[in-house]
């Protein structure tokens, strides 16, 4: 089978869990003989136009030489296309008040668009364009930015469309939710041929906010590879000091202002802990500030963005993970750290809380019992061990290619 995926992050160019996702979900489903043409947005790629018009000439010679320096692995065909996006943008990078009608740039001659959701657009239409110069029998989407483009795909091409949810707008931003963004949502979620959720927090997010038939959503979630993780090779000095590790984008979502505000209590009990953020957002000012005013300074490292060597060497050097996350569709990142044997606590609020047994859960809201857990996990150290043995017993049941087939399963069904 011959799948068209439109994604807007891949590695080595990731920002968030979805780039990890995307990139063992196509090795697992190439790995069982099908072939993808991953097509995503490059912001770095030489020649982007900033303020232009794009005629029809313009977009074919553009696509044409990408065509010819695409990257082919395995069964995987990975093309980048020129676009202003960005995955995970900052407060501020993009007015996401558009000043003109999203339709516009569906028409190869409107301006590049300055607010991010016009780029979606403009993007979704040079993308979409590629569809008519390859064979493929399934559309397979992730989120919401891909869905102009999928839309105008399947137009083009009449082949069925899945789309995957890893993320709702009201995830990412609750009760601040961009009404254009929910807009996008709703209308890919109402023509989508059939939907992925990475969860049944998802899947009942779509039915209760979007009154999408549940009929029409299959939950998969996603899982952690066997052959990316390592035992922790530990091996601290005597001046080890015990760590707690937040890693992921400091943003409400995430719920970085309730691990802070849970590490002031721990250090009441236990003041010689470390506290680790790793990650960079729109509240990282703010969760610096906090600390500031808590006094709790000189027990807390921010890293900033971490990728690659950098992510594996802070796992190895954590005592424990916490993932205090307000809404999370699924969560990646606690399978990992129990990939390299670190303890793990997660809010009741995530996906990824359904399917784990050996991790301790807490509301995210409930400082008090999630220092708690922080206190019992760094004191006892029986604890700690039985969590991490059990779960790397776990982890081998949540493999890339369970999913996977679960996935192709799904294709099936469409075509």
């Amino acid at each position: 089978m011959n799948i068209l995926m439109f994604g807007w992050e891949f590695p080595p160019h990731i920002s968030g869990g979805l780039g990890t996702a995307c990139f063992e979900m196509t090795r697992a489903i190439t790995g069982a003989g099908h072939s993808i043409m991953f097509v995503l947005p490059s912001y770095d790629k030489p020649g982007l136009p900033s303020s232009t018009r794009l005629s029809q000439s313009d977009l074919r010679s553009q696509t044409s030489r990408l065509q010819e320096t695409r990257a082919a692995i395995g069964n995987l065909t990975l093309l980048q296309l020129p676009a202003r996006l960005r995955p995970y943008l900052r407060t501020g990078d993009y007015s996401l008040t558009s000043q003109s009608d999203p339709a516009q740039f569906f028409d190869v001659k409107a301006i590049y668009g300055s607010d991010l959701v016009s780029e979606v657009y403009r993007y979704g239409q040079s993308a979409a364009a590629l569809s008519g110069d390859f064979s493929f029998d399934v559309i397979h989407s992730h989120d919401w930015m891909t869905i102009p483009v999928a839309l105008l795909a399947r137009g083009i091409s009449s082949k069925p469309w899945i789309l995957h949810v890893h993320s709702l707008e009201y995830d990412r931003s609750g009760e601040q939710a961009n009404r254009q963004i929910v807009e996008i949502e709703r209308e890919g979620l109402e023509k989508a041929d059939r939907i992925i959720a990475v969860s049944i927090r998802t899947k009942k997010m779509i039915t209760e906010f979007y009154g999408i038939c549940p009929q029409k959503i299959s939950v998969i979630y996603n899982a952690v590879s066997r052959a990316e993780t390592k035992i922790a090779n530990r091996n601290p000095d005597g001046n080890h000091r015990r760590t707690v590790l937040f890693l992921g984008r400091i943003t409400f979502q995430k719920g970085p202002d309730y691990f802070v505000e849970a590490a002031a209590l721990v250090l009441q009990a236990l003041p010689d802990v470390v506290f680790v953020m790793a990650g960079d957002g729109d509240m990282l000012e703010q969760v610096m500030r906090r600390v500031g005013e808590l006094g709790i300074g000189s027990h807390f490292h921010f890293t900033g963005f971490l990728q690659g060597e950098d992510v594996e060497r802070i796992f190895s050097e954590s005592d424990l993970y916490v993932m205090p996350s307000v809404s999370e569709p699924f969560g990646i990142s606690p399978l990992e750290a129990m990939s390299y044997d670190v303890p793990v606590i997660i809010s009741r609020q995530s996906g990824v809380s359904e399917i784990l047994k050996n991790a301790l859960k807490v509301d995210f809201w409930n400082v008090e019992e999630m220092a708690s857990l922080i206190i019992a996990v760094l004191q006892r150290p029986a604890l700690a061990s039985a969590l991490t043995l059990e779960a790397h017993k776990e982890i081998k049941d949540i493999q890339w290619m369970k999913s996977a087939k679960q996935i192709i399963d799904v294709y099936r069904k469409v075509t």
